[in-house]
């Protein structure tokens, strides 16, 4: 075990399961805080209540169901809605604040306050939504510090309410132990928010530290291990830093991507973007005002030898963070998947723009061997009605220029091929630079770590100056 241990801890030889954690919360005398829940009944405060010992660790617990008594204590949002992330940390402002103003420091001095609140929503009658929620907690490490908040998004996977709900339990019981007793291993609070729960049964899309005992960690960071241990198949951030709700972001939205490595971003990526943003933005019933550019990383990219090579990772979202950029990280190898993910979000138009290599990759059938319906079933997921491919051509060895009209398909589905572009599927970045094919980012990489001049001028300007000012991709300086 290595739990951080606070004055007045009992000793418990271990704290596997979820009773044992809330005891040991229950029998710590200077833990004290309010639980506020709303949505799933009350099913955290109660693993508490029925430890025992509870009359010491809470102060109050609430349940303000009734939306009418809801806006009385915590206001009106400007969209109307109950279940989002402001709703959340307007309750746990306000009940950390309301824990100050009546409990005196003088008569507790050792008391470390706290607030845990969930928002949710569980599944309907009609089993059409499955429910999702947002929880949180604020909370002391030392009476008297700055606070701390961990704030998560999660999505049921469970059929049936009273399940969700009593996941909701222990998942907010996790998240409580865990901020107490795991806040200075914040990727080990991570993976023990599912301690006595399976990954079929939620996931989490979304989750920010914040605070002085988490003023290390980076959130894009904490990001990249919610895939990598198949919590979520896909997160995003923004260029804060801070990871944004995918179903926010996207909601509704003509969207359109942009898979690369990015390792750095070079004037060819400027220009697939640029070009291919005009032509998306062309497209009938696409409004520039209601469209969201995505930068998608997949996580087979970032791997090393079969390690997530986390120095690197940070360089590339670094880069595009810093570039205004938002970022999608995404377990989808198979484009198919990835077009799958955005149709669940909006029924807008969909954008995938990529490179002729690409697209040969996406026409081979050996990538889809295991689909039952194989590729004509991924086919049929990727080339809806409402998804077109922009496709970026490449400069050939023989110094041909080749896109849609010559590049070479598997035999066998040469035809399948010609279809989809007979059918508009297919569109080429005509008007693109000529003297950006010739760039290649790895060549880029080797150029800026052995610090030979004129990589500068395969990059966009902007680009060049942040690998000099922050280090990245191994710069060193002259």
């Amino acid at each position: 075990m290595d739990d951080i241990i606070h004055n007045g801890d009992p000793m418990l030889d271990s704290i596997p399961t979820i009773k044992q954690k809330a005891l040991k919360i229950n029998l710590n005398e200077n833990i004290y805080g309010t639980f506020a829940e709303i949505g799933a009944g009350q099913e955290t405060v109660r693993q508490f209540f029925r430890v025992g010992g509870a009359s010491g660790t809470i102060a109050k617990s609430l349940s303000a169901y009734d939306k009418d008594f809801s806006d009385a204590i915590y206001g009106i949002e400007d969209d109307k809605r109950y279940v989002t992330q402001d709703r959340l940390k307007k309750m746990l402002v306000q009940e950390t604040n309301l824990i100050e103003e009546r409990v005196g420091r003088k008569k507790h001095p050792n008391k470390m306050f706290f607030c845990y609140a969930n928002t949710v929503a569980t599944i309907d009658f009609a089993k059409k939504f499955k429910g999702h929620g947002w929880m949180g907690i604020r909370f002391q490490i030392n009476p008297n510090d700055d606070y701390n908040e961990i704030i998560l998004h999660v999505r049921f996977k469970e059929n049936i309410a009273r399940q969700q709900q009593e996941t909701l339990g222990v998942l907010g019981t996790n998240l409580i132990y865990g901020a107490f007793y795991k806040y200075h291993r914040p990727k080990k609070i991570i993976k023990y928010l599912y301690d006595n729960l399976e990954k079929d049964q939620l996931e989490i899309d979304t989750i920010n530290f914040s605070g002085p005992a988490f003023k290390s960690v980076d959130n894009r960071l904490m990001s990249l291990e919610l895939v990598k241990n198949g919590l979520t198949e896909a997160v995003m951030f923004g260029p804060d830093g801070n990871n944004l709700l995918p179903a926010a972001i996207l909601y509704k939205k003509n969207i359109l991507a942009l898979r690369g490595r990015f390792r750095p971003v070079t004037k060819v990526n400027e220009d697939m973007y640029v070009k291919s943003l005009k032509l998306f933005e062309k497209e009938k019933k696409v409004n520039k005002d209601n469209t969201i550019v995505i930068f998608e990383i997949t996580l087979a990219d970032l791997e090393n030898k079969g390690e997530i090579d986390e120095k690197d990772f940070m360089d590339r979202t670094k880069l595009l963070c810093s570039l205004g950029e938002t970022v999608l990280i995404s377990n989808y190898k198979e484009y198919f998947r990835l077009a799958e993910y955005f149709s669940m979000y909006t029924d807008k138009k969909i954008g995938l723009c990529m490179g002729v290599n690409n697209l040969v990759e996406v026409f081979d059938p050996k990538y889809y061997i295991k689909l039952s319906g194989g590729i004509l079933e991924a086919f049929g997921k990727l080339f809806f009605k409402k998804l077109k491919v922009y496709l970026y051509p490449v400069l050939s060895e023989d110094g041909d220029i080749i896109n849609s009209a010559n590049l070479k398909v598997h035999p066998r589905i040469k035809e399948l091929y010609k279809f989809f572009k007979f059918n508009g599927k297919l569109i080429d970045v005509e008007n693109y630079d000529l003297k950006s094919l010739n760039i290649h980012s790895h060549e880029v990489v080797k150029q800026i770590k052995a610090n030979k001049k004129g990589w500068e001028k395969l990059l966009p300007k902007s680009v060049a100056s942040k690998i000099k000012k922050q280090n990245l991709f191994g710069y060193k300086g002259n």
